[in-house]
């Protein structure tokens, strides 16, 4: 298996929802039949199913994929992160700011699930690395510039799709509770959604002190 056909089929894996071609087309940065001939072969092989979208508009529904086996799933938090995405979407005057909130919320209930007590910017920051890589975003250093995480899975790509300033408010209101249970602030640190073919990039500063 090619390693871009590899990573397509890495993508769909832990997906909380099936997925369309235009958001691994804009994930991945490969050219749309480029993207459908990896999916056509992934369903050949029997390791992805393609489905009909539900009649939404006018036009032929999209098709939808996701793969066959038992994938590692993000539970809790990607199933429930989708819904809000979409909720916020539609009902919030201000998705984005709604979203972070959420995400707030959120990320302090996941660092005191964690045991997270007042520690320096530098464990704090470890622990967040440690956290993404858990939500399912398979963190990655940059080897030339220390702040930058190269963040190579989305957990929500078809919301992140659908919904980027609502699914990146939550991503970096997670990131500023679970500081907060630290006792530090999440100064600097910048989201920019399919920012390279493959990957989000988060810059994530060492926090400093509340």
């Amino acid at each position: 298996m090619s390693p871009s056909r590899r990573g397509i089929l890495e993508q769909l894996r832990g997906q909380p929802e099936p997925t369309t071609l235009a958001a691994l087309v804009r994930l991945s940065g490969l050219h749309t039949n480029t993207v459908r001939e990896h999916l056509d072969a992934l369903v050949a092989d029997g390791l992805v199913r393609r489905d009909r979208a539900l009649p939404s508009g006018r036009g032929r529904p999209a098709w939808l994929y996701e793969t066959t086996g038992e994938e590692a799933a993000t539970g809790e938090y990607a199933a429930l992160a989708s819904v809000l995405a979409a909720s916020l979407a539609a009902n919030s005057d201000d998705p984005a700011r709604a979203g972070t909130e959420a995400g707030i919320a959120w990320g302090r209930r996941l660092a005191r699930d964690r045991g997270a007590t007042e520690s320096s910017g530098a464990v704090a920051r470890e622990e967040m690395v440690r956290l993404l890589g858990d939500l399912g975003f398979a963190p990655e250093a940059d080897a030339e510039t220390p702040d930058l995480l190269h963040l190579t899975r989305c957990p929500l790509l078809e919301a992140a799709h659908q919904h980027p300033e609502v699914v990146c408010g939550v991503h970096l209101g997670i990131i500023e509770g679970a500081y907060a249970e630290h006792g530090v602030r999440a100064n600097g640190t910048e989201l920019v959604p399919f920012a390279e073919p493959g990957a989000c990039l988060l810059t994530l500063p060492v926090p400093t002190a509340e």
